[in-house]
């Protein structure tokens, strides 16, 4: 697992092979992007969903030709006020735990995300707005599609720090979450790797994907990315 450093990028690291991850993508400067996409990245996967896709007065201002040949891709992994899927995940999808539900309610979304990287051209980087929870339930995923169970735990926990540390210097206060120091943060992370570990113990994920409408084609082609 190694971190990489775009200009302005916040919990952003590499995943396996051609897949990257990090938090919401309008933290990232000019420069950030140029880094991103010299580093053979074509493809920008979007998780959020559409209302969120919004610019903050402290983001940089970032000019269109400055995206050029990177396709930037929205492929929310849940459904804005659905009421069953609300009503677990409050006051958003922000634990492990939540995990199951966004599969049961939108199967459909997260076959999308996974064609969506199928058919990306070159390298990828999954974003939501923290990089931790919705980016960790695709993330998790592959991984086990990987067979690099063992790289699970390590990627989520840093995803926690990670945007832990972001609360600490960040110019926008967040409205639920803040910064929490190492005597907090420790049991909190433990609590939701065993609720990760849970999740992933009861998921056999081709099977899912395969189920709900990706093709085996698809399926090999996530693979290759995975292998870089």
């Amino acid at each position: 697992m190694e971190e990489v450093h775009w200009e302005g990028a916040v919990n952003a690291r590499a995943v396996l092979g051609q897949v990257y991850r990090m938090g919401r993508s309008e933290w990232l400067t000019e420069a950030g992007w140029r880094a991103l996409h010299a580093q053979g990245i074509g493809t920008v996967i979007d998780l959020r969903n559409p209302d969120e896709r919004v610019r903050r007065p402290t983001d940089p201002a970032v000019g269109p030709s400055v995206l050029a040949g990177i396709e930037i891709v929205n492929a929310p992994t849940e459904e804005g006020g659905h009421a069953g899927f609300e009503a677990v995940a409050t006051p958003y999808m922000n634990h492990p735990r939540q995990y199951p539900a966004n599969l049961r309610f939108f199967p459909e979304r997260i076959v999308a995300v996974f064609r969506a990287l199928a058919t990306a051209q070159g390298g990828v980087v999954l974003h939501c707005s923290a990089g931790r929870d919705r980016t960790g339930l695709i993330v998790t995923m592959l991984l086990e599609l990987a067979g690099r169970r063992d790289l699970v735990a390590a990627q989520y926990e840093a995803s926690v720090r990670g945007i832990n540390h972001w609360h600490r210097i960040s110019p926008t206060r967040h409205p639920y979450e803040s910064y929490q120091e190492e005597e907090a943060l420790a049991p909190q992370i433990a609590e939701r790797l065993c609720a990760l570990g849970r999740f992933i113990d009861a998921l056999a994920v081709e099977e899912f994907l395969l189920e709900h409408g990706l093709s085996s084609a698809e399926l090999e082609a996530v693979k290759d990315k995975l292998r870089g």
